[in-house]
């Protein structure tokens, strides 16, 4: 089957990765923005009184997140709400679009346990239940875990009975690839999609989003799976790697493990643009919490809390913005449709 399918089918298909519930951070695979420090919702939560300050959106919006594991972002966001505009909360809408229900049930209680009866929370099964006037959409690493097709030249990547194998493009791939730009590396499935159904579902919103990529292909491989926080390079575990072939196998890490590869912005902003979406800002991790006001967040911190909190909070913060660690190498976009 093509790469996509097999892609779709290791995280979303019976018993996939992400249709169970999975552990993120320490415990888990991998680490996220939102598992190294709350400020990161902090951010999102400071930006987005912004955009509520500048009358793009009104107090009655929905805050709405897309991919939200166990609803530590969403909590985050609702709790530097409260800190810094606590009157917010008796206006603002919250959900988030969650298929898996044990996902639901887990983000339900948490939000619960957080807020008790101050906040209530609605789930959507899909975007396509999504009907809204206004929203703040939030998604964090949403997008790189959408199913891709990997390209060699003229050759795309097909896996049977988990052995990875190169044969011709067919012609819709082969425009995508020459589109983009892509003569080695993937191209994702169903950017475009998405960008409609977000467009045709919410009237107004402003969409911002994380993810770990470039603006345009890299001309190289980025795919690559995570387990316990290890990285394997996808060709390691297959026949073409020689040299530095893993003793793990496909087969061994199929559904079990995370598999994810570099977001190409170029492709992702011209999805939201062709569907009627105006991006309005593209950038680093770094500079967008910057702009969103992480520093001054971190400030309010120091001047109500005793050092040793405030610089445990400092430390994690760091994690987040600097060029080394994710500052760098995580982008941001952030999209309008008014």
């Amino acid at each position: 089957m093509e790469f996509s399918k097999y892609m779709n089918e290791w995280l979303y298909g019976e018993n996939g990765y992400y249709t169970n519930f999975i552990d993120i951070g320490k415990k888990g695979d991998f680490n996220t923005a939102v598992s190294s420090s709350m400020f990161f919702g902090g951010s999102i939560a400071n930006r987005f009184i912004k955009t509520l300050d500048e009358g793009f959106l009104s107090k009655k919006t929905t805050i709405l997140e897309i991919g939200a594991h166990q609803g530590y972002l969403m909590a985050d966001i609702i709790q530097f709400i409260h800190t810094l505009r606590p009157k917010l909360l008796k206006s603002l809408n919250f959900a988030i679009i969650e298929p898996q229900k044990q996902n639901r049930v887990a983000q339900q209680k948490y939000i619960e346990e957080s807020f008790g009866g101050a906040v209530k929370l609605t789930h959507y099964k899909s975007l396509e239940d999504v009907n809204l006037e206004s929203a703040f959409i939030v998604a964090n690493e949403l997008f790189d875990s959408f199913p891709c097709e990997i390209i060699k030249d003229d050759k795309m990547l097909y896996v049977e009975n988990n052995t990875a194998i190169f044969k011709n493009i067919d012609e819709k791939t082969a425009k995508m690839a020459k589109k983009y730009n892509v003569n080695k590396g993937e191209i994702s499935i169903g950017f475009e999609e998405y960008a409609l159904f977000l467009a045709k579902n919410i009237k107004k919103f402003e969409f911002i989003t994380f993810d770990y990529g470039e603006k345009y292909a890299r001309g190289d491989f980025s795919i690559r799976i995570y387990e316990k926080h290890k990285v394997y390079p996808f060709f390691t575990l297959t026949d073409f790697s020689k040299d530095d072939k893993s003793e793990k196998t496909l087969k061994d890490m199929f559904k079990s493990t995370d598999i994810t590869y570099d977001v190409n912005f170029a492709h992702l902003i011209d999805s939201f643009e062709n569907a009627g979406v105006k991006n309005t800002e593209y950038c680093t991790q770094l500079v967008a919490l910057t702009n969103f006001g992480i520093t001054e967040l971190l400030e309010i911190l120091k001047q109500n809390s005793d050092d040793t909190t405030y610089l445990r909070e400092l430390n994690k913060v760091k994690t987040l913005i600097n060029p080394v660690i994710l500052g760098e190498r995580f982008k941001m976009a952030r999209f309008r449709k008014a």
